[in-house]
């Protein structure tokens, strides 16, 4: 260059080949992994293996957690028998909901939408967000369960209870869910690791975990002197 020649040019091949990189390599780690170093029918299975153990491992030791949080309210599962019916759908709701927001926050912080210093206007933003999705569901929820009451007589003799701890229950795990996805990338990014670390999969056993005891918590409240 010190002649003025020109040693190379990157051409926008180059530049589609490592955007198209960069993207793969956030995409596997949001499934909750460690990104590939080649194709994935190139990678070897040893190799396929070793990056997908690690994640899958540390995933499962949390979810250990949830039958821990289950055993600790045994008591309230076996007076109240239709409680255990709403699990799957009480930690799913959480963990769909901070999935999808640690996915928006993640792609704004790529795209140089979203910056550490705005994590008070996004934290804002996801508390109204989430009640507002936890009270959509909480109707769906409520609803549902009281048609199905009419029709079958599945709930037992207390199902307005029933249904509103659900509702309720609904309501604090979709916000806590949206909350904890949408600030756990900001986390990561502070202490200097890649935001796409903090994948989906990761945010829904940590909202699975603290989703249950939000809603047997709860269901004490409500229950209390009826089922409870």
């Amino acid at each position: 260059m010190d002649k003025g020649r020109i040693k190379g040019i990157v051409t926008v091949d180059d530049i589609v080949g490592v955007v198209e990189r960069e993207a793969t390599e956030d995409i596997q780690k949001l499934g909750g992994m460690e990104s590939l170093d080649t194709p994935y029918l190139q990678t070897s299975m040893r190799a396929m293996v070793q990056k997908r153990a690690g994640w899958l491992s540390a995933l499962f030791l949390g979810e250990l957690l949830t039958a821990s949080a289950m055993a600790s309210f045994e008591d309230e599962i076996a007076k109240a028998v239709v409680l255990a019916m709403f699990v799957p759908l009480i930690i799913s709701s959480g963990g769909n909901s901070g999935s999808q927001a640690t996915t928006l926050i993640i792609r704004a912080m790529a795209l140089g939408e979203v910056k550490l210093v705005d994590w008070w206007r996004i934290m804002r933003r996801e508390l109204t967000a989430g009640v507002c999705l936890g009270l959509i569901l909480a109707t769906l929820g409520i609803t549902r369960i009281m048609v199905w009451q009419q029709l079958f007589h599945t709930y037992g003799d207390h199902p307005f209870p029933v249904a509103l701890t659900v509702a309720v229950s609904l309501v604090g795990i979709v916000t806590w869910g949206t909350l904890a996805g949408s600030m756990l990338p900001f986390v990561i990014r502070r202490l200097g690791f890649d935001p796409a670390s903090a994948s989906a999969p990761f945010v829904a056993t940590l909202v699975d975990v603290s989703g249950l005891v939000i809603y047997f918590s709860v269901a004490q409240v409500i229950l209390r002197g009826t089922l409870l």
